[in-house]
């Protein structure tokens, strides 16, 4: 361990706080349990703990080793270098919190920019400055509905076809209230892309719907009766959205949903081992009062200038907890940061054309599974983005292990989570998939049926 302090520093600090020496901080701790003995091996010198942390990393392999088929929430995009480079310039790199706008005022730019472009991407009217990540924005819309009807809702009606971590995250936030209910992603409801079963669910005591868009097995459904039928009982409807198929559907906020959130990972930000991420989350300005987190707004200095500033924060480190909508104390500037360069850098077109190639190159790949031999396409008669499920005669596991011996990652075995989908897998395709790289992986799984 390095310690910075010198002896005179030490001597110091002591002095100035009564003290003649360290031990006599610790005097509270019962003397038992003051210096224990602990089984630590030999130190290492900065050079030997170099080497050793580099032997343990490169027993992992990523993507730039390996082609990538899987998704399911965290997806291999291209990252242009500018992201990184501007990213990592020391004025924003220790950028840490917005709280004094006259020093933080680039800071806070980045944030409104980020928000404007997540409203322009979403449709939706306002937006906040983050969460953690798509999973506690699911959360946070939760929470939102239960405090816009005052808790006088109780039901909260989840789609199945809603990524499953999200809503174990959300029944995790919401286990200490026993009053709010999860319902609507039980086997029994079902993940028909009609959703007849889900809709027949929505009634009077319904505070939110949440649907997901494309949903968790890629497919686009039409969500237009859903909404019609949670507006007509007067409940608010939240789509969980891939920000990059936004470059090509219509966006929830012209669809009608109130809320629209969302993993902003796909817009520039690294896999990274599953973190950190970046939550989005907007609404229709019925609910500004209501949005969770931080709001950056624009306005004038006493100088007439340009200004930035927090506008909003519901949360009870600046209001009455009583009236807190949020316990969420910070927001993923970093993240945001990269979200703003990747979106200002690719700009409209160019965003356009990665979901394009996403879609495209997903189609083709599907299309290459209906000449194989032992594999059923189960999206083909629902339309898709870039993730689709196919159905593999033998155990997944398996066919997920022979692909890792060809330097593949083969995709997500859906049986963990869903067990009518056993030997199931959900395969996502995005812009950096060659049409080379298809065919490899058709190879192959050929090899699989003929073994």
């Amino acid at each position: 361990m390095f310690t910075p302090h010198t002896k005179n520093d030490v001597e110091v600090m002591l002095k100035s706080i009564g003290l003649e020496k360290i031990e006599e901080l610790f005097t509270e701790i019962p003397a038992e349990f003051r210096y224990p003995h602990l089984n630590l091996p030999p130190r290492l010198t900065e050079m030997e703990a170099a080497g050793e942390l580099s032997s343990i990393a490169s027993a992992n392999v990523t993507t730039r080793d390996f082609l990538s088929f899987l998704g399911a929430g965290a997806y291999d995009h291209y990252i242009p270098a500018a992201v990184d480079n501007l990213l990592q310039r020391g004025e924003f790199y220790t950028a840490y919190t917005p709280y004094q706008p006259e020093i933080s005022q680039g800071t806070l730019q980045a944030i409104f920019e980020f928000q404007s472009l997540i409203c322009k991407l979403t449709g939706m009217d306002v937006s906040n400055a983050s969460h953690y990540d798509g999973a506690t924005a699911a959360a946070e819309a939760v929470i939102l509905a239960n405090s816009h009807f005052r808790g006088k809702r109780p039901k909260m009606l989840i789609s199945r076809a809603v990524h499953p971590q999200y809503r174990q995250v959300i029944r995790t936030y919401m286990q200490g209230d026993p009053d709010v209910r999860i319902v609507g992603d039980d086997a029994e409801t079902g993940i028909d892309p009609d959703m007849k079963n889900f809709i027949s669910q929505i009634d009077n005591n319904t505070a939110l719907v949440m649907v997901q868009y494309p949903d968790f097995f890629g497919r686009i459904c039409d969500y237009r009766e859903v909404i019609e039928t949670a507006h007509q009982y007067g409940a608010l409807v939240a789509m969980v959205v891939n920000p990059t198929a936004l470059g090509l559907l219509i966006p929830p906020g012209d669809l009608g949903a109130d809320i629209a959130l969302g993993e902003g990972q796909p817009l520039g930000i690294p896999l990274s081992y599953g973190g950190p991420y970046l939550g989005f989350f907007a609404v229709k300005d019925a609910l500004l009062r209501k949005l969770s987190g931080r709001l950056v707004g624009e306005t004038t200095d006493v100088d007439g200038q340009l200004a930035y500033v927090l506008t909003l924060t519901a949360r009870e480190q600046h209001i009455r907890r009583e009236k807190a909508t949020s316990n969420i104390c910070s927001n993923q500037g970093l993240m945001t940061l990269a979200a703003t360069i990747y979106l200002s850098v690719l700009g409209k077109t160019g965003f356009q054309q990665v979901s394009n190639l996403c879609y495209q190159k997903a189609h083709y790949t599907a299309d290459q599974f209906k000449q194989i031999e032992g594999f059923q396409l189960l999206n083909e008669n629902t339309p898709f983005f870039h993730e689709f499920v196919i159905k593999s005669e033998q155990p997944v596991g398996e066919l997920l292990d022979h692909l890792l011996a060809h330097e593949i990652f083969g995709g997500y075995d859906l049986g963990q989570h869903y067990p009518e989908l056993e030997n199931c897998l959900l395969l996502a395709v995005t812009e950096k998939i060659s049409r080379e790289d298809i065919d490899y992986l058709v190879d192959v799984l050929q090899e699989v049926h003929h073994d």
